[in-house]
C-alpha cells in the first residue's frame, strides 16, 4: 500500500487545514463549555462544500471521492473532533439520500442539507439493538396510501433535538435485515419527540439525545428507496461513515502528537528539555510511525471504495479498528508527555483523549 495525493487533493486539505486552523481549534473548548454546535460556523463549512462532500453537484453536492472526504475530516478533526465527527455524519445521510433516494427526494431535501440551512442525523441504534442492527424493533406502518406511521425510539443519535431531518431506520416486514426500510423524518413531524441531551465523557459539543417517535406521521415519499432496502442501504453508508470517524481520529491524533512534540522541546527538567531524553524520544517516534501506519490504511481502503473493490467493505472495517485504537493511543500517550499539564483543560490534549474514546465504540464497536 501507498499514497501520494494529487495536486487538487493537496488543496483540498490545504483548505479544511485552514478552515480548521482559523475557525475551529480558537473556538472549540468554547463549544465544548456551551455544550452547543454553531450554526454559523457549520453553514460556512457548506460555503466550502464540506457538507455534501460525495453528492452530486445537481443539488449542490462538491461531488468528490471518498478520499477526498478522508482528507477533510482528517484536517477539520486538527482543529474540533466533536464538530468534524458531527460533519461526517451529516455527510454519510446525505449521501445516502442521493444514492439510494428517488430523484423527487434527493431534489426537495438536498439543496438544504449541502448548504446546512437543514442539518441531518442517523438513526439506527436502539436501546437494545446497537450491534445488531438487524434486530432493530422501530417499527413503520403504512397508514392509507400516503403516510407510515412509525413507532420506536432510537439512542445515542448525534444532533438529536439540534438536527431538521432525521434518517431513520425502521420495520417494515419481518423480522431481520430485509425487513428494514429507511425514511426521512423532518423535526416537528406529529409525534416526534426528544430525550433529554445526554451528559457523556468527549463530544460535548455536539448534543446526543435519544429520539422518540410515538405514532409519528411520515409522508410515503420521504422513504428512501423500495421498502426493505434499509439495512442493505445502512451498511454500505457505513463503509462510508468508518472512513470518516477513522480521519476523525487521525486528524485528531496528529494534532496531539505536534503539540506532544512542541511541548517536549519546552519543558525542562533535569537541566535539559524532556525532548533531549532518549525516552521520550522513542516514544515520540513511535507514534509518528503509528500515525503514519494509520494513514497509509485509511487512505488505502478509501481509495478501494471508491475504485469499488469487491474487499472495499473489509478494508474500511480494518482501517476502522486499526486507526481509531491507534488515534486513541497515540492522543493518550501526548497526554502522558504533557505530565499533569496535560491533565488540566488549558493544554486542549485531555478533550482530545476524550473525544476520540467513542470512536472506538461507534460506526461498529472495534
Amino acid at each position: 500500500m501507498g499514497y501520494q495525493l494529487n495536486e487538487d487533493q493537496a488543496l483540498i486539505a490545504e483548505a479544511a487545514r485552514s478552515f480548521s486552523d482559523k475557525q475551529l481549534k480558537p473556538n472549540a473548548a468554547r463549544w465544548e463549555e456551551e455544550k452547543s454546535l454553531d450554526r454559523s460556523t457549520l453553514r460556512q463549512m457548506a460555503e466550502l462544500g464540506f457538507a455534501g462532500l460525495y453528492v452530486r453537484d445537481d443539488v449542490g453536492g462538491s461531488a468528490l471521492s471518498r478520499l477526498d472526504a478522508a482528507l477533510v475530516f482528517e484536517q477539520l478533526a486538527r482543529g474540533c473532533v466533536s464538530t468534524a465527527a458531527f460533519v461526517s455524519i451529516h455527510n454519510m445521510c446525505a449521501w445516502m439520500i442521493d444514492a439510494f433516494g428517488a430523484d423527487d427526494l434527493r431534489k426537495r431535501f438536498l439543496p438544504d442539507v449541502t448548504r446546512m440551512q437543514k442539518i441531518i442525523s442517523y438513526c439506527l441504534t436502539e436501546p437494545n439493538a446497537g450491534s445488531d442492527a438487524a434486530g432493530l424493533q422501530t417499527t413503520a406502518k403504512m397508514d392509507g396510501d400516503s403516510h407510515y406511521v412509525l413507532n420506536g425510539s432510537k439512542s445515542f443519535i448525534s444532533g438529536g433535538g439540534f438536527s431538521d431531518l432525521y434518517l431513520v431506520m425502521a420495520r417494515t416486514g419481518g423480522d431481520g435485515p430485509k425487513g428494514v426500510s429507511a425514511f426521512v423524518v423532518e423535526n416537528g413531524a406529529p409525534g416526534l419527540s426528544f430525550g433529554k441531551n445526554e451528559k457523556k465523557m468527549g463530544w460535548q459539543a455536539q448534543p446526543t439525545a435519544q429520539v422518540i417517535m410515538e405514532d409519528c406521521r411520515v409522508p410515503a415519499a420521504n422513504r428512501i428507496g423500495p421498502e426493505g432496502s434499509g439495512f442493505k442501504f445502512a451498511m454500505m453508508g457505513l463503509d462510508g461513515g468508518r472512513l470518516n470517524i477513522s480521519a476523525c481520529s487521525l486528524g485528531a491524533a496528529s494534532e496531539a502528537l505536534e503539540r506532544a512534540t512542541l511541548y517536549s522541546k519546552d519543558r525542562k527538567q533535569f537541566g535539559k528539555p524532556i525532548a533531549d531524553f532518549q525516552a521520550t524520544q522513542f516514544k515520540l517516534a513511535d507514534m509518528a510511525t503509528d500515525l503514519e501506519a494509520g494513514r497509509a490504511l485509511l487512505y488505502e481502503a478509501a481509495r478501494r471504495l471508491d475504485t469499488k473493490e469487491p474487499d472495499a467493505t473489509k478494508f474500511c472495517a480494518m482501517a476502522k479498528r486499526y486507526v481509531t485504537d491507534t488515534g486513541f493511543r497515540i492522543a493518550n500517550d501526548a497526554l502522558q508527555i504533557h505530565g499533569g499539564y496535560g491533565y488540566l483543560a488549558d493544554y486542549e490534549i485531555e478533550r482530545i483523549v476524550r473525544d476520540l474514546r467513542v470512536h472506538q465504540i461507534l460506526e461498529g464497536m472495534n
